[in-house]
């Protein structure tokens, strides 16, 4: 029976530090589905098309790699695609407290489902897609930081 495990997260813009958890993942997974979580409420700078295809290309030289786009609550959308578990990335104590109480919350809903944290390398432990996005909009390099086509994208997006 393969092992999937899902990657959920909005991905505005998919960093170096996204692409260095799931490259741990794929080494506990046989498969990992990265999946746009959709937020209606939630502001992007790229739009779901936009993010797809930057997960397409930034991911394309994995093999064991789906990438989805999803409405559904996180353990609905891992039940309809067998996964037997939600991997999250883990910074800093901050983002513990908060994964940490939807990984109890998504374990009552869903308990075959298990959450997994993953830390990243510790050079990307400071890296989010929200200081990526600041950094661009004032014209800094952020290439060491995000892979090709992102950086690409996101000057064109504030080059405009």
């Amino acid at each position: 029976m393969e092992k999937i495990a899902i990657y959920p997260g909005t991905f505005d813009p998919i960093t170096n530090g996204h692409i260095d958890v799931i490259e741990r993942a794929l080494k506990i997974f046989d498969k990992v589905v990265v999946v746009v979580a959709r937020h209606p409420r939630k502001q992007t700078l790229f739009t779901e098309e936009e993010r797809l295809e930057l997960l397409r290309e930034s991911l394309s030289r994995y093999e064991n790699i789906e990438i989805s786009i999803t409405d559904k609550l996180t353990v609905e959308f891992a039940r309809s695609v067998s996964a037997r578990a939600i991997i999250r990335g883990i910074r800093a104590v901050s983002d513990f407290e908060y994964e940490f109480q939807i990984a109890l919350m998504n374990r009552k809903l869903c308990p075959e489902v298990a959450t997994i944290f993953l830390m990243p390398n510790e050079k990307y432990t400071y890296l989010n897609s929200s200081i990526i996005r600041e950094l661009a909009r004032y014209g800094a390099d952020v290439s060491d930081f995000v892979p090709p086509c992102v950086s690409k994208k996101l000057k064109e997006k504030f080059t405009l």
